[in-house]
């Protein structure tokens, strides 16, 4: 009489929903139906025999005797559908062991088989994804996570999973276009990514010293601009790429337009960048508004010199400032006076002269745009101030992004 192995003698037969294939919470998933599986048909009696002994074996959790059914099993296995049911027996008892590797080892064996389902590859790729990522056997969980991510090309999950799993196999050059991508995907849909997503490639881009940090950095303040973010994207440029002083300065200018100056360092190298061009009006400035935000203790070590050069300063006014563009001076010294007038607070005369710049041979064309788009993003010109730094193009190009980002917020 033949045997019959049922749903009921082997559960792992049974097919889960769709849903739950998508789960990677459990490396022992397959033995409570978190992947999709299907009921095979076996061979004969052989088979049936030998995969009922072993099924017997895993009810009673008879681990004694477990690897000797499993080998009598395979041994009289004949077909695709029997090695597939002896790995959901195998899968099933390393799960009641909990022993991961053994997971690991039956979902190979499943894979192998040559009798899964397409629909059921999500499910066990995800499985054994998680599994070699808690064993840290990182290119292992690589390579389930490229398997997955390419059945399932717009699970953000997925995505997600595999970038991490690049940079633990050491590939976070590889990781950032994957994080970018699902960033993509979810605009797409018509959703805004977390801003998890955002933060951790901007991370991995950092520590990696990738090219595209700044860029993502960018992206980041993009879509959460709050004065912390900004403080940490200006940060993450200035670290990895040692600007100019001129850039540094204009770099801390749009962080504190955005509200993001947080250390009495930073608010000493602005003070300080501004006296070096003789901007006594913005380095004053600058200072009161750190004591204003309790930030500043002009009374400190680090301050005390700073205060009392600019003590001895003349503070030009706007009656100053217009005297000396009657004098006609030179490009960079009339770039200046419109820096002084941006110190003040004038931004629309501030604008006014570099636009009286750029009509002058010999004028540093990027630096004039760029200084022109800051003061009329400060002024809230959003289309002239996207204008100005579009056209800036050279080493002052990327302070201008950081500009631009901001002209899109407070125009």
């Amino acid at each position: 009489m033949k045997l019959l192995i049922t749903t009921a003698a082997l559960a792992l037969l049974a097919v889960s929903s769709p849903a739950a294939a998508q789960s990677t919470q459990s490396a022992a998933a397959p033995q409570s139906g978190g992947i999709i599986t299907h009921k095979p048909k076996i061979s004969g009696d052989a088979a049936m025999k030998a995969l009922v002994d072993l099924q017997t074996a895993v009810t009673k959790n008879d681990t004694a005797s477990i690897p000797a059914k499993v080998a009598a099993a395979k041994a009289a296995a004949k077909t695709a559908d029997d090695r597939y049911a002896i790995a959901l027996l195998e899968v099933k008892a390393a799960g009641s062991a909990k022993d991961e590797s053994a997971i690991a080892a039956a979902l190979e064996d499943m894979m192998s088989s040559g009798s899964v389902k397409p629909e059921e590859q999500i499910g066990i790729y995800s499985a054994l994804a998680q599994v070699y990522t808690d064993l840290k056997q990182p290119q292992k969980a690589l390579q389930a996570y490229q398997q997955l991510s390419q059945l399932d090309p717009s699970n953000v999950n997925a995505i997600a999973a595999l970038a991490e799993a690049q940079v633990s196999a050491g590939q976070p050059a590889a990781a950032l276009p994957l994080l970018q991508k699902g960033i993509k995907l979810q605009q797409a849909n018509g959703q805004k990514a977390p801003e998890s997503w955002y933060k951790r490639a901007t991370a991995i881009a950092y520590e990696a010293k990738l090219p595209g940090a700044a860029e993502m950095a960018r992206e980041w303040i993009a879509a959460y601009p709050n004065p912390a973010n900004w403080h940490d994207a200006v940060a993450i440029y200035r670290n990895l790429n040692q600007p100019d002083v001129e850039s540094t300065l204009d770099l801390l200018r749009v962080q504190y337009a955005a509200g993001g100056l947080k250390s009495p360092g930073e608010y000493a190298l602005y003070a300080q960048a501004a006296a070096d061009q003789s901007n006594y009006n913005e380095a004053k400035a600058i200072v009161d508004a750190g004591v204003a935000a309790k930030i500043v203790d002009p009374a400190s070590p680090q301050f005390r010199d700073i205060v009392n050069g600019l003590k001895g300063k003349p503070i030009a006014t706007a009656a100053d400032l217009d005297a000396a563009v009657q004098m006609s001076p030179t490009p960079i010294n009339l770039l200046r006076i419109g820096d002084r007038f941006y110190g003040l607070g004038n931004y629309a005369k501030a604008a006014e002269i570099y636009r009286q710049v750029m009509t002058k041979p010999g004028a540093d064309k990027d630096l004039t745009n760029l200084h022109l788009g800051m003061a009329l993003a400060r002024a809230g010109d959003k289309a002239g101030a996207t204008a100005a730094l579009n056209a800036v193009t050279g080493a002052r190009a990327d302070v201008a992004k950081y500009w631009l980002v901001y002209a899109q917020q407070h125009g």
